[in-house]
């Protein structure tokens, strides 16, 4: 679950990850149908993830850990960038032979639920192999599907608004909790007049954050098996984006374009970005000024719509060793060794093992920290929304489209059926 939105993310994770093959990395081999298991006894699952040249420097140290600690189980690493690895994922779950053990989220625990793809890890829980205790703020749930537990979370994260507070401070807008969606439009105008440089870079397109102006709203984006809101909702979501676009206090969505991969806030064509608030030290690295959190604008003062959302591992339902997988997965999200090398790379640490044992020390880590510790303090942290099987296909369309709309490729009317008629024949499919 991923820019600051997923699919800029997976642009990043593209580029970074095609120096994969400098780490040496054994490539994922043999089949659904080979056990895995050599003579003297020892077992060998497969464990896939995405991500960059830095998470796999990572996650290979903690697989050394692993099987020091379980000297009769090796592990076979494969790593691609987000697009590549589930396209990947894909075409091995089609073959059925998708790898043991694979990073996941939670807009493909339905699809590939409903294709009988993924492990229901209870057996394993109740067999002693795999703990759930000792998470935080209940974010196991983010797992479970129609009472199975398909997936286990690695770190957890939240919706938070990334600001340039150099900007910020010389239009002399400070954002405050509580503050509303009125606030912040207002704020974004005082930015441009004052600064111009505009206040937003385009939060109209991205979807976690439309969700949660939905449920501040008493809706959401999804209920179990479809959309949870209406076109005349999505119109009007839309056309104020894109009237505040053509005012100049969105960015340009051509200047968005060149910016890629950089964002146009690190690249100082924007004052703020909606992100998962994890991903806030791409802007450090990126650009030359100084970011920070701000609250999710509200419509009430309080409620924000917040959830925790997380990476997890999940195992496959064709696995040959799921004891395996299910040790494999708990020494993952419990060994406080593994919570120290692997830090926030994935979110804040999901356990408490971890997140007691990794200290950050640099600035901005201390203040992802803290902002999810006050948010959950706040009391406004809620269930996350179900996503249905086609919700990463949703997920992109809603991007593309909206983006479509900012450079006034289409009509809103146009993009709004557009989106719709993508979206029922994604849960067709």
């Amino acid at each position: 679950m991923g820019t600051s939105r997923n699919v800029e993310r997976r642009t990043i994770l593209k580029a970074a990850g095609a120096g994969a093959a400098t780490l040496g990395l054994a490539a994922t081999t043999g089949c659904g149908g080979n056990s895995g298991t050599s003579a003297d006894g020892t077992v060998t699952i497969r464990y896939s993830w995405w991500g960059a040249d830095e998470r796999a420097k990572k996650i290979n140290q903690t697989i050394k850990l692993f099987e020091k600690k379980y000297p009769k189980i090796k592990v076979k690493t494969d790593f691609q960038d987000y697009v590549s690895f589930w396209e990947k994922f894909q075409t091995q779950a089609s073959g059925g032979n998708p790898p043991d053990v694979f990073q996941n989220a939670v807009t493909f625990l339905r699809k590939y639920d409903k294709r009988s793809v993924l492990l229901d890890l209870k057996s394993q829980i109740d067999a002693g192999n795999l703990s759930l205790d000792n998470f935080r703020a209940g974010v196991t749930k983010v797992g479970e599907v129609d009472g199975k537990q398909l997936g286990v979370p690695v770190g957890s994260n939240t919706m938070a608004l990334v600001i340039d507070k150099k900007v910020f401070q010389k239009a002399g807008v400070d954002p405050q909790a509580g503050w509303t969606w009125d606030d912040y439009f207002k704020a974004l105008k005082t930015i441009h007049d004052k600064t111009k440089v505009p206040g937003d870079t385009g939060y109209f397109s991205i979807m976690y954050l439309y969700d949660l102006y939905l449920r501040q709203n008493g809706k959401a984006f999804y209920t179990k098996d479809g959309l949870g809101f209406d076109k005349a909702d999505l119109t009007e979501w839309w056309q104020d984006g894109y009237n505040r676009t053509k005012a100049g206090i969105i960015t340009d969505p051509k200047i968005v374009a060149q910016d890629r991969p950089k964002s146009s806030l690190s690249a100082g064509h924007g004052a703020s970005e909606f992100t998962w608030d994890n991903f806030t030290v791409r802007y450090s690295a990126e650009g030359d000024s100084e970011y920070g959190l701000a609250p999710i604008p509200t419509m009430d003062g309080k409620h924000t719509g917040q959830y925790l959302a997380s990476l997890m591992l999940s195992g496959s339902a064709r696995t040959q060793h799921p004891k395996e997988v299910a040790q494999f997965i708990d020494f993952m999200v419990h060994d406080p060794e593994v919570g120290k090398i692997m830090g926030y790379d994935r979110g804040i640490l999901a356990s408490t093992e971890q997140y007691d044992a990794f200290k950050p020390t640099d600035t901005v880590n201390k203040e992802i920290a803290q902002y999810e510790t006050d948010t959950a303090k706040a009391g406004v942290l809620g269930t996350i929304t179900p996503h249905p099987s086609g919700a990463d296909t949703i997920e992109a369309a809603f991007l593309r489209i909206g983006g479509d709309l900012g450079l006034g490729k289409v009509k809103t009317s146009d993009a709004v059926k557009q989106f719709f008629d993508e979206a029922q024949a994604a849960f067709q499919a």
